[in-house]
């Protein structure tokens, strides 16, 4: 897994939420009610994510496939129980 892309990602995602929120605690109503802003901010920040942040993820997503090991099949499985019983 690259570094660099999982924190790429990460810091977006953050501002994603943290740019919102920041820009409701300025209005006076929305100080009193702290928790509504953060909600608020949080479906804002997942929707920009899910339109803007699709090529960081993808790419996040490709060095955790890569790094897991692969794992064994059926049919894997089946033709080393099929090799062993010929041998």
């Amino acid at each position: 897994m690259r570094v660099r892309s999982t924190l790429v990602y990460t810091v977006l995602r953050l501002a994603a939420f943290l740019v919102p929120f920041g820009i409701m605690m300025l209005l006076p109503v929305m100080r009193e009610f702290y928790w509504l802003s953060a909600i608020f901010a949080a479906l804002i920040g997942l929707s920009l994510s899910m339109l803007f942040l699709r090529r960081p993820l993808g790419a996040m997503t490709e060095g955790m496939a890569a790094r897991r090991p692969r794992r064994a099949t059926d049919e894997d499985i089946e033709d080393a129980a099929t090799e062993s019983e010929k041998s």
